[in-house]
């Protein structure tokens, strides 16, 4: 059975040396985020800090630091959802309750006890280990993993809402939405910041309380169960509750009791369920006020600037006897949540060609930041006897790629055909990006969605939320070799070789000419960092980049509203004045975090 509480999880790590106490006192303040991200790179054991600075709550890192890890915590709900999918059930039909009870008999124990442990399961408070005691948002652990950072932060909150027009288990979201305990203008204990990004499932309830004018509670769960913390990541469809997934993958029903209601600020609003094994349990209510939340540093690697997100007015703070705070660090990719995307394709496989008839792979590419670059692999089956035949079924799937849940957030998206190399892997980007480059004709093969919605947190555009996308989609045989190495004089400044078919240069001469083997072009501040390995590539090119600014290219011409060039394509990757900060770290924190962890590994 998986684990019904964090703390059995802990103890079960502890018996396999999987997990390592600390017992000196180490600082939430910048000092544990630069321990975590050491912890991590290390593949470290999970550290449990039982003396923070600053709190009675010891604090556990690198959870899900390394695969093997994750897979060994959630070694029991693999098996259950893999034979799922692998007897033909939609995991998605068994999650929405949709799946009739004889037809999942039929299919055999694992499908008919996954439909049993997907429906939540409502309890008393007084059996709800969460409203064991009471505290406030101050005595719960302070973490700022960066410098300017505009405060404390939950880094691993499970925030749950309901439906106001649905109320009940089946409409329920929860999201992993950054929470801000202390810091700005908040008023301290009483308000705490919740920023969402405005594609999200709480986004939709906010809307929807905000339009029949009821308040919408908020509850924020921390720990618990790890398979509750994973939930809180995954990216189910809309209308489908995290809360079932959750009793899939950790293998049991997950427990709901109501609060006890003395502390409720707004006692006509129906209550809303918490989760009774959790840790910690913040209960509120959203307001429709608005302050300042942020800066924060987050996944891309720079910093989220402050803005105006709703206000979370805080009713209690609740936590379990022994209660334990689990908390990540985000920032340039990889980091620990790298593991979330690799365990999500691991248990349930590529979701996206379950849904998009003809789409065979689809990879979100972490080294970029995830959301800025996608690979993908399609069909293409129009005009087969077409002996010119150009990318056409492909630019279906395109849009229908980029209209996909959180796919949508895409900035850039190259698309190949699969029939051209079935040997092809979306993971191998370097083979891929070169299967591309050696087919693209700019002039016919680049296609942008401009002035639409974008990723919150990116900050390549000038406006917030707004931005513009690329698709690339090839078809087809080669029409070029692609160079390795650059034997001739280009007109731009310290071009340097990234790979196949790709220069970074630091000035360039859109009127010059160029190699045919080198179709794409970066311009960049530093040429020798940036093609100094692909993580850098990868990152710079992608995350500071917003194609309909940035890209431009040599010969360019705009025919019928449709963009090409008859040279290379050129992105510009430069930092710009609009652009957000990088993540730096003080080097006094660096050489603390240093010597921390060489004693946690010794």
């Amino acid at each position: 059975m998986g684990y019904r509480t964090l703390q059995s999880c802990i103890d079960d790590l502890r018996c396999i040396g999987q997990l390592v106490e600390f017992g000196e006192p180490v600082d939430p303040y910048l000092e544990m985020a630069a321990v975590q991200r050491r912890l991590y790179k290390a593949e470290a054991p999970a550290v449990l800090f039982t003396k923070p600075v600053g709190t009675t709550f010891p604090m556990l890192a690198n959870l899900f630091g390394t695969f093997s890890r994750v897979e060994f915590i959630f070694r029991d709900g693999i098996e259950p959802l893999r034979k799922t999918v692998e007897l033909g059930v939609d995991p998605v039909t068994v999650l929405s309750n949709r799946l009739r009870f004889k037809t999942s008999f039929s299919l055999g124990r694992l499908a008919l006890t996954s439909l049993i442990y997907s429906r939540p399961k409502r309890i008393s408070a007084r059996n709800a280990p969460v409203f064991a005691c009471r505290t406030t948002l101050d005595q719960l652990p302070q973490l700022v993993s960066w410098q300017d950072d505009g405060g404390s932060y939950l880094t691993l909150p499970q925030v749950y809402t309901e439906d106001p027009d649905n109320l009940g288990f089946s409409a329920s979201n929860l999201g992993m939405y950054r929470v801000q305990l202390a810091g700005n203008n908040y008023v301290q204990n009483c308000e705490a910041g919740l920023h969402y990004q405005i594609h999200r499932g709480i986004a939709i309830h906010h809307a929807a309380a905000i339009r029949s004018g009821k308040p919408l509670r908020v509850n924020v769960f921390v720990g618990g169960a790890p398979a509750m913390t994973f939930a809180a990541v995954m990216p189910l469809p809309e209308g489908v509750s995290e809360l079932l997934f959750a009793g899939i993958l950790g293998q049991h029903r997950i427990p709901m009791a109501v609060p006890p209601s003395e502390n409720q600020t707004m006692p006509f609003v129906p209550p809303l369920s918490c989760y009774a094994e959790a840790d910690f349990c913040i209960t509120g209510i959203l307001q429709t006020e608005t302050k300042p939340e942020g800066p924060f540093g987050d996944h891309l690697g720079y910093y989220s600037l402050a803005h105006e997100f709703p206000v979370l007015k805080i009713e209690s703070v609740w936590h379990r006897r022994n209660a334990v705070f689990p908390f990540t660090v985000v920032g340039r990719p990889p980091q620990e949540d790298t593991q979330f995307a690799k365990f999500i394709h691991h248990i349930i496989g590529d979701i996206v060609p379950k849904k998009i008839p003809g789409v065979h792979a689809v990879y979100a590419v972490d080294d970029a930041g995830v959301h800025p670059l996608l690979l993908a692999l399609g069909r293409e089956q129009y005009c087969p006897l077409d002996p010119k035949r150009r990318a056409a079924e492909l630019h279906t799937l395109a849009h229908a790629i980029l209209g996909f849940g959180q796919l949508s957030l895409a900035k850039f998206l190259f698309l190949a055909a699969r029939e051209d190399d079935p040997a092809l892997d979306v993971h191998d980007v370097p083979r891929f990006l070169k299967h591309i480059l050696e087919r693209v004709d700019w002039r016919y093969d680049a296609h942008f969605v401009t002035q639409t919605t974008a990723d919150t947190l990116d900050y390549s555009d000038v406006q917030l939320n707004r931005g513009s996308k690329l698709f690339v989609a090839v078809s087809g045989k080669p029409v070029r070799s692609l160079s390795d190495t650059l034997d001739i004089s280009i007109p731009a400044k310290n071009p340097r070789v990234v790979f196949s078919g790709v220069l970074c240069v630091e000035d360039i001469d859109l009127t010059g000419s160029f190699p045919a083997g080198f179709p794409l072009i970066v311009w960049v501040n530093d040429s020798a960092e940036v093609s100094s390995n692909l993580n850098h590539f990868l990152w710079t090119t992608f995350t500071k980049s917003d194609p309909a600014n940035d890209i431009h290219g040599v010969g360019e011409f705009l025919h019928n509203k449709h963009w090409g060039c008859t040279g290379p394509l050129v992105i510009d990757a430069r930092r710009k004045p609009h652009h957000a900060p990088e993540l730096t770290e003080p080097p006094e924190i660096a050489d603390r975090a240093e010597k921390i962890v060489q004693k946690i590994l010794s």
